[in-house]
C-alpha cells in the first residue's frame, strides 16, 4: 500500500467523481482508476461502488476513509516536524461570535508563539465528523453526543438567556422565567447544524411545561439571529459568552430554572499531541481564573506528555 493510493483515495472520497479527482490530483483519470484498483486488489475488499453516473463509498470504503485521512494526517505532521517546522493546530469553533474559546486560543498563542492554529467555524457535529477522522485537531461544544473515540473536558457552565428586541416586556425583567416564553415565537438553530443546542433549549422548555411555539425562518449566526430578533420577529435563546459580539443587545438570563450551557473542549482519545495538550490545558487554567465553573473543583489534569521541539518552551 502506497501513500499516494490513500491520497487518491480520499481524494475521490471528497469528490464522488473521477475527473474532478483527477484534476485535483493532476494525474490522468486511467491512472487515478488503475491505482485505486490496486489498492482495492491489495486489501482483498471493494471500496468503491462504480456505474456509468455514479459513484459511491461501500460500507467498507466509508469505514477505510476514516482511518486513510487519519494516517495522512500524521504523516503530514511528522514530515513538518521532520523539516522543523512550527507546530499547527486545527481547532473547530461553532461560531466566531462565542468567546469562550478565543480567550483560551489568545493565552495558548501568547505562551506557544511559534504554534500555528488554524480555527475551523463547523457545526459540533461535524467537530466531531472531522475529530474522529483526524481533519481537526481540537473542538469546543456541548459533550453529549461525542462518538467513543472522542474525549471531552467541561470548562463552562454559561449562563443561558434570551435576546429580545428593545423595549420587550421582558426588558424590564431582571431575569425572566422559562415559563413566560410560552408566549413567544423562539428562534431555534437549524438541526443539523445545532442539535445539541436545541435539545437544551428544548428540555428547559419542556420542565416549564411547555413546548415553545418555533420560529419558521432559521440563520447560520449569532449576529444574524440577533438582527431577526431586533427587527421583532422573534426573541432567541443564547448563552452570555456571545454578548461580547454584540454589544447594544438587549439580553437577559433564564430564570425558574435558572439555566447554564456547558461548554467542553473535545479532542481526539488517542491524539493528546502537545499542541492538543496546551489548549486543553489553557481552557482548564482560563476556566478556574474566570470562574467558569462556579462550586466547581478544577478538573484534573492530563498525563505528562513528550514536548515537541517549537512547543517546548512558553514565551516568557
Amino acid at each position: 500500500m502506497e501513500l499516494r493510493q490513500l491520497r487518491y483515495f480520499v481524494t475521490l472520497a471528497e469528490e464522488l467523481h473521477f475527473g474532478r479527482a483527477a484534476e485535483r490530483e493532476r494525474i490522468v483519470q486511467s491512472a487515478l482508476s488503475q491505482q485505486l484498483q490496486r489498492l482495492e486488489r491489495e486489501l482483498r475488499v471493494s471500496l468503491l461502488e462504480r456505474s456509468t453516473h455514479h459513484v459511491g463509498l461501500t460500507a467498507a470504503g466509508a469505514k477505510f476513509l476514516v482511518e486513510a485521512r487519519q494516517i495522512l494526517a500524521h504523516v503530514n505532521r511528522a514530515a513538518g516536524i521532520a523539516r522543523g517546522a512550527s507546530a499547527t493546530v486545527r481547532v473547530g469553533i461553532v461560531d466566531s461570535g462565542y468567546d469562550s474559546m478565543p480567550q483560551i486560543l489568545r493565552e495558548v498563542q501568547t505562551r506557544y508563539p511559534d504554534l500555528i492554529i488554524h480555527q475551523v467555524e463547523v457545526s459540533v457535529p461535524e467537530q466531531y465528523r472531522r475529530l474522529v477522522d483526524g481533519r481537526l485537531d481540537v473542538g469546543v461544544g456541548r459533550s453529549v453526543y461525542a462518538p467513543p473515540h472522542v474525549a471531552s473536558r467541561l470548562f463552562r457552565m454559561d449562563v443561558l438567556g434570551v435576546l429580545m428586541p428593545a423595549g420587550h416586556r421582558f426588558s424590564a425583567l431582571d431575569a425572566v422565567p422559562v415559563a413566560t416564553l410560552a408566549e413567544e415565537l423562539l428562534l431555534f438553530a437549524e438541526d443539523e447544524r445545532a442539535p445539541e443546542f436545541n435539545q437544551f433549549v428544548m428540555e428547559i422548555c419542556r420542565s416549564a411545561g411547555f413546548t415553545p411555539a418555533i420560529y419558521a425562518g432559521s440563520v447560520e449566526s449569532i449576529r444574524a439571529a440577533a438582527d431577526l430578533v431586533a427587527q421583532g420577529r422573534c426573541l432567541c435563546c443564547v448563552p452570555s459568552s456571545c454578548l461580547t459580539a454584540l454589544p447594544g443587545a438587549t439580553w437577559r438570563p433564564l430564570s425558574e430554572p435558572e439555566s447554564r450551557y456547558p461548554w467542553s473542549v473535545l479532542w481526539r482519545t488517542a491524539d493528546v499531541s502537545d499542541p492538543v495538550r496546551a489548549i486543553i490545558d489553557r481552557a482548564s487554567a482560563v476556566s478556574r481564573r474566570l470562574g467558569w465553573l462556579p462550586g466547581s473543583a478544577p478538573p484534573g489534569e492530563l498525563a505528562p506528555a513528550a514536548r515537541p521541539t517549537r512547543l517546548a518552551t512558553p514565551a516568557a
